[in-house]
């Protein structure tokens, strides 16, 4: 039987949120690293927003997203942090073609 807000047991938990059983969040300990050698990993890093956040085009189970995360350091390390979005091609093109809404949006609510 599947409870609500539960992924399938086949898939990573990704929510950190309170568990019932009163045990420790299902998440990894350590958070995935951007590789030194950008095009060893096949990533391209397309700018950074600022000193912590990065635009990276990665592939990822064999889909080339777009990913907009966070970062933070560690012993020296630029590390990927958990707050972040990947999207996927047919997402980003969704995004892209609403980018004059949402400029304009800003423009009326500064």
């Amino acid at each position: 039987m599947v409870k609500k807000g539960r992924k399938r047991s086949n898939e990573p938990e990704l929510w950190s949120g309170d568990s019932s059983d009163g045990g420790e969040s299902p998440l990894p300990k350590k958070a995935a690293k951007l590789s030194p050698s950008i095009g060893a990993s096949k990533e391209i890093l397309i700018c950074e927003i600022s000193s912590t956040r990065r635009v990276v085009l990665r592939k990822w189970k064999g889909v080339t997203m777009v990913d907009i995360r966070e970062f933070y350091e560690k012993g020296g390390e630029q590390l990927a942090g958990r707050k972040g979005i990947s999207l996927p091609k047919d997402q980003w093109k969704i995004l892209c073609d609403h980018i004059d809404e949402i400029n304009q949006a800003f423009s009326e609510n500064p």
